[in-house]
This record gives C-alpha cells, sequence and structure tokens, in this order.
C-alpha cells in the first residue's frame, strides 16, 4: 500500500516502502498540516528553486540523512545554500532509479529561480513506487507532451496538478491535463494558499467530469493507493 498525504500547496508525502517528500514547503506556509521536525523521509524531490517549493528541504535532509533529488543545477544550488551536511542528485530530464525508485524528472512550464537569479528549469516527477505511478506536475502549465507520460510511464495512479492559476494553470487547463494524463486519479494542489491562487476545485471536479476520479484532499488528509 502507498499512502500519498497532503501538506498544503504543493508539498505532498508518499509513504511506502520508502518515504518520499516533495516540494517540502511547511516553515511560512498558512496551509501546512505539519512541521519539519515531523517528517522523516528517504528521498526529497525538488520541482524547481522557487522558496515556496524547496522549502524546509534541507532542515528535513540534515536531520533524516535524506537525499534531495533535483534538477542539477537546482541541486547545486541547495548544496551551497546548505554549506555541507546534505546529500544532493542532480539529474535532469529523463529516467533514473534512486535507492530502488525509479524516478523521471519530466518539463515543466514555469520560471526557476531564487527570486533574481534563474536556477535550472522546473520540473515535474513521476514517481514508481511499491508498483503504484504517481505524478507531481510541479508549477506548469497544461502542454501537449502530458499525453506522453502516460504512454511511457502510465497507467499513472494519480496525478498532482496544480489550478490555482496565476503562477500555473487553473482549473480550465489542469481538466485538459487530466485528459492527456489519463490518471486514475487525480488530487489538485496549489490554490487558496494565497489570494492570487484563489480556486474553486469543485470547480476543477465538474470539469474533469468522469475522465478520472477528483480526490479533493484538505492539508493533513491523505489517499491510499
Amino acid at each position: 500500500m502507498v499512502k500519498v498525504r497532503f501538506l498544503g500547496h504543493a508539498a505532498f508525502y508518499i509513504e511506502g516502502s520508502k518515504k518520499i517528500l516533495i516540494d517540502p514547503f511547511l516553515s511560512g506556509n498558512p496551509q501546512a498540516a505539519a512541521k519539519p521536525e515531523e517528517l522523516e523521509a528517504d528521498l526529497i524531490l525538488v520541482t524547481h528553486a522557487h522558496g515556496d517549493h524547496i522549502g524546509d528541504a534541507v532542515e528535513i535532509a540534515k536531520r533524516t540523512d535524506a537525499k534531495i533529488v533535483a534538477m542539477y543545477d537546482v541541486a547545486n544550488y541547495i548544496s551551497q545554500q546548505a554549506d555541507g551536511g546534505i546529500e544532493t542528485v542532480g539529474m535532469n530530464y529523463g529516467p533514473t532509479e534512486i535507492d530502488g525508485v525509479f524516478i523521471v524528472q519530466v518539463p515543466a512550464w514555469h520560471s526557476s529561480s531564487d527570486g533574481i537569479h534563474s536556477i535550472g528549469n522546473a520540473s515535474g516527477f513521476v514517481v514508481r513506487l511499491d508498483g503504484k505511478t504517481i505524478y507531481h506536475a510541479g508549477d506548469t502549465f497544461v502542454f501537449s507532451d502530458m499525453a506522453l507520460f502516460s504512454e511511457l510511464y502510465g497507467p499513472i495512479d494519480v496525478a498532482l496538478l496544480p489550478i490555482g492559476g496565476h503562477f500555473t494553470m487553473g482549473p480550465r487547463e489542469a481538466a485538459k491535463a487530466v485528459e492527456l494524463l489519463k490518471p486514475r486519479k487525480v488530487v489538485p494542489m496549489h490554490y487558496n494558499t494565497w489570494p492570487p491562487i484563489s480556486a474553486d476545485p469543485e470547480e476543477f471536479k465538474r470539469l474533469v467530469g468522469d475522465r478520472a476520479e477528483v480526490v479533493i484532499l484538505k492539508p493533513g488528509e491523505e489517499l491510499e493507493l
């Protein structure tokens, strides 16, 4: 059994034979359903360099010895910020296996920076753990190549998709992404953290229709696969 727990914003905690954190923005996150010191991790996946996605990755990695996996340039940036004491795995778009977990870093249409300087490229992740396939889109707009992810790595058991608009897809674009990805289930994320990304997940659910099961998780709730 694999559990996918929504921690708020774009942060998720995946538990199976390994414990995987994705974009662990907890400190300063008004939606946060956990504190950094409450979580154990084997791997921490970071989709891009914005602070609301790197979040508490360094603090958690130093405490748990988790490896931080990110775009090569982002991984180097995180190593510099940490000033030692952590292990990063820099990669680029493509597949790999890390500690028995199959991971594909896939494109995302978004910026990646520290707020001033560009740092690498934004990405999403396809993760296969204990026979279940999870797609975390990161921050992105919809693009037609999403159809390749299910073709190459599917079927996708759950897709974690931003719906907040302004910086990412809104509900309409995310519903189109569902059409392309063909996941069994989909969980909306990256909405209602702050006013610019206000969105109604029920609208997203209505737009998706019967193409996938939409599971609206409140921060702290989890989905079993």
